[in-house]
């Protein structure tokens, strides 16, 4: 690890107003390293999902800093946040979030044929490579509707790589697979990680995943108390 690739500082986050205000962040302070292979955890309502969604800069906080890459990007409007997100984060999710009348290799060269306005030959052929290192050579062409959980989810983790993003966010991404399943995808993780140096961010409740991680971050009442 180089270096910091983010820094959140004094992070509050807060819904509603008056009486019914409920601050989920609470002056939360965070560092993640260039090539971090991290979980994040703790229980329901502890503001992991709010934490992930901001740093994923689909949420601004109420306050606070956050700068990554040396950009502050609680100062950045809509479409810069846009572009820096499409360009440099990559996300997983436990219902895969993927394009059910799309095939594999589709749902994966989605998020540069949006940056570039077209399916380009580059781009399918690094989709192609993806897919493949995911063991999915065979699903290629495949709905996605007619692939398994643990190969959608495998499909889910090539689309967040498209762009190469120094940073992946996974919001439970294990949930919904068997052990088996699970195990798989966590091992495809380690070895892009290792092999790539992408820096990983986890949110899970299953103590085994988190263990396969290098650092377990731990949060509760809006701030890291591990």
């Amino acid at each position: 690890m180089s270096g910091p690739l983010l820094e959140v500082r004094d992070l509050v986050k807060t819904y509603g107003s008056g009486e019914a205000t409920t601050r989920v962040l609470r002056g939360l302070n965070l560092r993640l390293g260039t090539g971090e292979l991290s979980a994040l955890l703790g229980p329901s309502g502890s503001g992991k999902s709010t934490l992930l969604t901001i740093l994923g800069t689909l949420m601004k906080p109420t306050s606070g800093q956050y700068d990554m890459l040396g950009e502050d990007l609680i100062g950045a409007g809509d479409a810069e946040l846009t572009a820096f997100r499409n360009q440099h984060i990559g996300f997983v999710f436990q219902f895969h979030n993927l394009l059910p009348d799309f095939t594999a290799l589709e749902n994966v060269i989605f998020p540069t044929a949006v940056r570039e306005g077209r399916e380009s030959a580059s781009a399918r052929a690094r989709g192609r490579d993806l897919l493949v290192r995911m063991g999915l050579e065979d699903r290629v062409d495949f709905p996605v509707a007619n692939l398994s959980g643990g190969q959608k989810q495998r499909v889910a983790v090539a689309r967040a790589l498209m762009n190469s993003p120094e940073l992946v966010l996974a919001d439970e991404p294990t949930g919904n697979l068997d052990r088996a399943s699970a195990i798989q995808v966590m091992n495809l993780i380690g070895e892009i990680n290792r092999d790539e140096g992408t820096t990983f961010l986890i949110s899970t409740h299953d103590e085994k995943i988190a263990a396969t991680c290098r650092r377990q971050i731990v949060v509760g009442e809006g701030l890291l108390t591990g």
